[in-house]
This record gives C-alpha cells, structure tokens and sequence, in this order.
C-alpha cells in the first residue's frame, strides 16, 4: 500500500532534479513491531512529506488497516496501492517498480520513503531493486532498519534450541541452517544498517538485555548500531538520514541467497479465518492461546466484532502472547464480523486450526 502523510504548506519542501529520494527499507519478523514504530514516525514527521509502502503476507491488509486508523490528521486514504500476498523480493518487477514510478511521477514527490516488508521477506533482493535503470539515478536506500521482538529473541523464537544450535555452530562454520525462521532472522540482521530492539521493556532484567545484545550483535556487520526502544516510539531522526546508500554496498551484506540458498517462501504459509460477532473477547482470546499451544502458530491478527461494542477489537499475536484492544469505530460500510490472519510454517494443520476457532 502506499500513502502520502500531507506536510503543512510552510514545511514542505520541493526536490530538484539533482537529489534522490531517500528510502527506508523497515524490515523485521512478523509481530516485531514495525507498524507501530511507522505509526509513531508518520505522527512526528514534522511536515515531511512521506510516501508509505507496506507489503503484507497474506489477503487480509491487517498493518495498512492499522495505520488508517490511526488518527494522523491529513494522512492521505485515498491514495492507496494495495501490495499483498506475497513478499517485495519475489515480485519486484509486477509490483514494487511500478509502485515506486508512480511515486516519482507525482506533481509533487514525497521527500522520503518508508517500505515496510513483509516479517517473512528477505531485504537484499528488496535492496537490489534500487539499481534498476529506472530508479537509481532517482532514489536512494537511506537505510535498512531491522526491528527485532526483544521478547521474542528472549525466549528463543527464531531457534528451536538457541544454545544447542550455537554450540554447532562454535563446533561447524559450514553448518547448513534447518530452520527457516532462524534463517530469516539471520538476513534481516545481516543486511541492517540500523537495528531497533524493540519491546525492550518485556526484558526481565540486565542480564536478559545483555543476552539479547549478544544473539543480535553476532549476526552484525561491524558499526551497525542497535537501539532499544518500547511500543515503537522512536525518534525519526534516529531512523531517518543514515545516508547509507545500500544498494551501492551490497556485497557488505551477507545472505544465504548470495550462496545459492534461495529463500523459500513455500515454507511459510498463511491463511484468512471468518468468525461471527461474539459476545465478549475473552473466549476469542483464550481459544487463541489453546490453539497456538496445540500447532506451533507463529502470528495471528486481525480484527473482531464485539456485540454491543461500536469499535472494532484489533487482535495481534507473536507465539503465545496476544495483545487485544478497540483501535477505532467500525465504518458503516463495513461488515462487522471477525476476520483473523493465521501464519505459520509450512505444514499446519489449517483444517484443526479452523475447526478449533470456529467452536
């Protein structure tokens, strides 16, 4: 999806031939937070004009939903061009090039632009996409930011076994990676020129700070930063004017894809479920958390219809943790039934998943 967050007249600032257009690429797993940092920076943007792009894995547009509803006076609904089911990296040529040509050919272009990924996509090919012809002579990738679940890293989300699978890797430089969830994350790090550990505020204590810091850090290039942050606030001066120019440093950047280990996006897969309204959420919620116990969920959101309630429930969970609140009132236009995204690897049982939600 792309939208324009409007400037007020006496802050904008026109581009000259001469200058490219910096690009932020956002990346990081599902559920790390990217959303409500753009959110926090599209309220501080203090008259910049800034062209949104979000790429989502699967049909329904949970995080643009999100981002319409947020509230930002004069944030541009109508411009929207909606980029889903699939990831950036795999359709450049169908999607993300016209996108951004149609960006530039604007009256008026925006003075920066911010991409968010896909949590399942791989940000160097994304990267790449900037030395088309077309582009590079355009645009410029300010910076790959990587926001990483705190939490999530805590408890050892992206390895099965984090400690046995460092010791292999102490004892094997050329161990070959079983885990795609492991794999992503290693990427999303490689290529970063900025990380953002996020829900820094779930860590228990220093030593779970420090132990985070340690896994992220060794998977850095050297000199790339990492700041702690909670529910995404971020100052836009810390994510915006790293004039990094990524796609003239790819080869700084590791990837599995580089050696022959092309990402497979078959090993993720992800589905829409169709609730009715209910009667409260907590039913929702504890059905949730039985049913991700049961078959090893990796995401859930979307949204729910209360009886009685005139706001929609925004549902959102990483693993085991669930976060449920009203985001906004529910438009007339829409139907208010629960509509939820289940993602996981491939081989859940979708069958089981929907019966159990459906009871």
């Amino acid at each position: 999806m792309v939208t324009s967050h409007k400037p007020t007249e006496s802050l904008s600032k026109s581009m000259t031939s001469t200058q490219k257009i910096p690009a932020t690429v956002i990346t990081g797993f599902l559920g790390a937070g990217k959303t409500s940092m753009i959110r926090h920076l599209l309220m501080h943007a203090n008259g910049r004009r800034i062209a949104l792009i979000i790429n989502e894995f699967g049909e329904l547009g949970v995080d643009g939903e999100i981002l319409r509803g947020c509230g930002i006076e004069d944030c541009d609904e109508d411009a929207v061009v909606e980029l889903t089911n699939g990831c950036l990296c795999c359709t450049v040529a169908d999607d993300f090039i016209p996108t951004i040509q149609q960006l530039l050919d604007r009256d008026l272009p925006p003075d920066h632009i911010v991409i968010e990924t896909s949590g399942l996509a791989l940000p160097k090919p994304l990267v790449k996409a900037f030395n088309w012809p077309d582009i590079r002579t355009k645009v410029t990738v300010d910076g790959v930011v990587t926001v990483v679940d705190a939490d999530a890293v805590r408890t050892g989300l992206f390895a099965p076994d984090p400690q046995q699978v460092q010791a292999q890797r102490e004892a094997d430089d050329a161990l070959e990676h079983e885990s795609p969830l492991e794999e992503l994350f290693e990427e999303q790090l490689g290529c970063a020129d900025l990380v953002i550990l996020n829900k820094a505020d779930l860590l228990r204590s220093r030593d779970d700070s420090n132990s985070v810091l340690d896994t992220v850090r060794r998977e850095l290039r050297p000199g790339v930063k990492v700041v702690e942050a909670s529910y995404g606030q971020v100052p836009p001066e810390v994510l915006l004017g790293l004039d990094a120019a990524a796609e003239s440093d790819l080869a700084s950047r590791p990837s599995h894809v580089d050696n022959g280990e092309d990402h497979d996006h078959d090993e993720f897969t992800s589905f829409d479920i169709e609730l009715p309204s209910m009667t409260s959420p907590e039913p929702l919620i504890a059905q949730l958390l039985e049913t991700i116990k049961q078959h090893d969920i990796l995401r859930v959101k979307g949204f729910a219809a209360v009886d009685g309630k005139p706001m929609r429930l925004l549902v959102q969970g990483v693993g085991d943790r669930i976060q449920h609140y009203f985001d906004r009132e529910w438009l007339p236009s829409e139907s208010r039934v629960t509509r939820l995204v289940i993602i996981g690897e491939a081989g859940i049982d979708e069958n089981a998943i929907r019966a159990a939600l459906q009871s």
